[in-house]
């Protein structure tokens, strides 16, 4: 079966042809470390490392880059505030991030690259870009011709007044066109800065990404993927200056991005107080958790956050894990990396493969815990190697299951009495086949922090461990 992806610059779903079928190459726009990651920021790095592991599964090796940057204006205001180098701040903050991410199962991209400890190669391309004449410096500035590029606006869509609007540019009287962008700014006294031919200064942001994916990846690469806040200005003008760099016809083959995170309808803010950060959500909620709600709604469309979607999720975790307790499978998360497409259900493989198709995914791996409740005795290990199977496709059910139940935080209100009064409910909805009751009075107990196991000697239960 072949992947399919929504490229956004095409505006249709294709099947994904890469360059070279034996070393797909992939970038992703990364974080700016000034502070600790919001879940929103969260939301692409789960989304294409769930797309990374799809790639490996059925291509010889996929090299996906996904940056840091590490200069930037709110960095150097942190620095300045503590009195520090930024260098303080972005170290503090990207280990943050990798901290962050690892609990939401992201795995480290293939190469990490840091703005700083790519000056060089960003100075090399905007010579050549000053070289054919895409580029001219003005006052200390280099900034980036953009009428000579007649295919600027094709990935956002928007005409000129558009993007000169959504850019908020700055019109500055230097500039030939007030849509010309920065490619290098002079440096301030007090501010981080490099030599270069035009001065001391450091690069605007978009330049970054583009010479840090010509370094590692090539001129022209299989997949880009970022936030849908990113088609513009940023990856817009990625396009236009690594074109006009390289003398190509294409950047990127495929865009990929990923839609925003809102928090109980409305978007996050500093000034709502509603900005939830990874690290404090963490606090209260097991990592899977929070993977399991950024995979509930598909990645191009809108996702909105919720405490009642976090109990959910944990429910859902919950009942999947208790499964797996049942018929004692193991922790094997090293599986997930070599888990081959034949070792995953058709349906959970079949909605990944269709451009991530998450909730179709998810609805699968529920229908294949419920099948496993119904098989028989001898199909039952099989069925359930399957689900953790199928959940580790997704980055899911890496955990023991016992492990996953003895750190699960829980709130017993239930007496002894009425525990054993719903667990001969259950029963007697089992033996009339009721399986959707049976399974609702166990998500009710799950819930309330009760662990039941069926056995041979009959249903047991016990209190989820702290």
């Amino acid at each position: 079966m072949s992947i399919k992806l929504y490229n956004s610059l095409t505006r249709q779903k294709e099947t994904f042809v890469p360059q070279d079928p034996r070393r797909v190459t992939m970038y992703a726009c990364g974080p700016t470390v000034y502070h600790f990651a919001h879940i929103g920021n969260a939301r692409p790095a789960v989304v294409f490392d769930l797309l990374h592991r799809i790639l490996s599964r059925r291509f010889g090796e996929v090299i996906y880059a996904r940056n840091i940057t590490d200069v930037d204006d709110k960095i150097n205001q942190a620095a300045h505030d503590q009195g520090v180098d930024i260098s303080v701040i972005s170290k503090r903050y990207a280990e943050a991030y990798h901290t962050d991410m690892a609990a939401l199962g992201v795995k480290p991209p293939t190469i990490e690259p840091k703005a700083t400890e790519h000056m060089p190669q960003i100075i090399a391309m905007i010579e050549q870009l000053i070289e054919k004449k895409a580029a001219y410096v003005a006052e200390g500035h280099v900034l980036f011709s953009v009428e000579q590029f007649a295919d600027y606006g094709q990935l956002s869509g928007r005409d000129r007044r558009e993007m000169i609007a959504g850019a908020r540019v700055d019109v500055a009287p230097y500039k030939k066109d007030p849509a010309d962008f920065v490619l290098w700014k002079p440096a301030k006294d007090d501010e981080p800065g490099w030599d270069s031919p035009w001065g001391r200064g450091r690069p605007g942001w978009h330049i970054e990404c583009s010479a840090m994916s010509a370094h590692h990846l090539g001129p022209v690469i299989d997949i880009h993927a970022g936030g849908q806040d990113l088609i513009f200005p940023h990856h817009e003008n990625e396009i236009a200056q690594s074109r006009c760099a390289h003398g190509t016809d294409v950047f990127a083959n495929y865009w990929l991005h990923n839609g925003f995170v809102t928090v109980e309808g409305k978007k996050m803010s500093k000034s709502l107080g509603n900005v939830l950060t990874v690290h404090d959500l963490l606090n209260d909620w097991p990592g899977e958790v929070l993977r399991y709600v950024l995979l509930t709604a598909h990645y191009r469309q809108p996702l909105d956050w919720s405490n009642k979607v976090l109990k959910q999720a944990q429910t859902n975790l919950d009942r999947l894990y208790q499964r797996l307790q049942d018929h004692d499978i193991a922790k094997q998360s090293a599986m997930a990396d070599t888990l081959t497409p034949d070792q995953i259900d058709d349906r959970v493989l079949e909605a990944l493969e269709d451009d991530l198709n998450t909730p179709t995914a998810l609805a699968a791996l529920n229908q294949l815990a419920k099948e496993l409740d119904q098989a028989p005795e001898d199909k039952k290990h099989h069925m359930a190697e399957r689900l953790a199977n199928a959940g580790r496709a997704m980055g899911l059910l890496m955990h023991d299951p016992a492990d996953w139940f003895a750190t699960r935080q829980t709130d017993v209100a239930l007496s002894e009495a009425v525990i054993e009064a719903k667990i001969a409910q259950r029963n007697q909805a089992r033996a009339a086949k009721d399986f959707a009751q049976s399974d609702a009075i166990r998500d009710e107990l799950l819930a309330a922090g009760i662990v039941i196991k069926d056995g041979p000697e009959g249903t047991t239960w016990e209190v989820a461990k702290r």
